[in-house]
């Protein structure tokens, strides 16, 4: 999936619009003065509306990706692509990249 690599400071949300933030950035590439983020880095989510039980099953808590680039990797792993997907935990919803850096392209 070719797409705009992901750097630690890109605008990352969960699908009701809490702000998600990566656990470990990947400092080994660096996008401008920002670490690119791996597939497997777990995110962090604050600030999910979704209601907690009885009325839903939110709010967003963290974040894990599933897909990730197939041709560029860091230390042997995936990076993340403007069009990677993820999901939310515990709700299942989806964990969308905003805006990422706008010069770094990867498939």
């Amino acid at each position: 999936m070719p797409g705009f690599l992901v750097q630690a400071g890109a605008q990352v949300q969960c699908a009701h619009g809490g702000q998600a933030t990566p656990t470990a950035p990947n400092p080994r590439v660096l996008l401008g003065p920002a670490p690119s983020v791996l597939m497997a880095t777990p995110y962090v989510v604050a600030g999910c509306p979704f209601p907690p039980p009885p009325a839903a099953n939110g709010p967003c808590v963290s974040g894990q990706w599933l897909s990730g680039t197939t041709r560029v990797l860091s230390n042997g792993q995936p990076l993340l692509v403007q069009s990677s997907t993820g999901v939310c935990a515990p709700t299942g919803t989806p964990l969308l990249v905003v805006v990422p850096q706008a010069r770094v392209t990867a498939i």
